[in-house]
């Protein structure tokens, strides 16, 4: 059973009506002035009394006047899908992160790894077939990355004298004297 997330009417309103409290605030604007905008545009002074019409009216006199509605901070966050394809690029991406090669871990770096991938914003909105690409793609970043540091970390031998100094990971740099005896 699939369960439908519309907002009724009486949503609608209650929402409009904070969003012109707050546009009232935001201008600046005292009670007779208020309510005289209200009743100017509606010609009614209270916005309980209102149709959402009217209400919409009222909002859009707000903007004229400047009011430039912003959406919460709770909305700028990116919700986390929840699904196992969903999960496991995430992991891979994090896996990256440890590893050194993704400098952002965040949610929203992520999303921008996938629409460069797949031209879709959201991993929420990713079809499976898509997810599977994004998916094999980390992978094989991952072993790319993991083979680099392999061969990196490998230990070097070194015949006869050696003076030098070897840059590591993580910009460690380490002068070494070596004498053959």
């Amino acid at each position: 059973m699939t369960q439908t997330t519309t907002q009724k009417p009486y949503d609608k309103k209650k929402k409009l009506v904070q969003l012109i409290h707050i546009g009232k605030s935001k201008l600046c604007l005292d009670d007779e002035t208020y309510r005289s905008l209200l009743e100017t545009t509606t010609g009614k002074t209270s916005t309980k009394e209102m149709t959402l019409g009217e209400l919409n009216k009222v909002m859009t006199r707000l903007k004229q006047l400047g009011f430039t509605p912003t959406a919460p901070k709770s909305a700028s966050k990116i919700k986390q899908d929840k699904e196992p394809q969903a999960k496991l690029i995430r992991h891979l991406w994090l896996t990256l992160h440890n590893l050194g090669a993704v400098k952002d871990p965040s949610e929203k770096a992520l999303c921008a790894y996938v629409k460069r991938q797949t031209g879709i914003d959201l991993l929420a909105w990713l079809p499976t077939h898509k997810a599977s690409t994004v998916i094999e793609s980390l992978k094989k970043w991952v072993e790319r990355v993991e083979k680099q540091a392999k061969t990196t970390e490998s230990t070097t031998h070194i015949h006869g004298d050696f003076t030098g100094i070897i840059a590591g990971k993580n910009s460690t740099v380490v002068q070494i004297n070596i004498k053959q005896s």
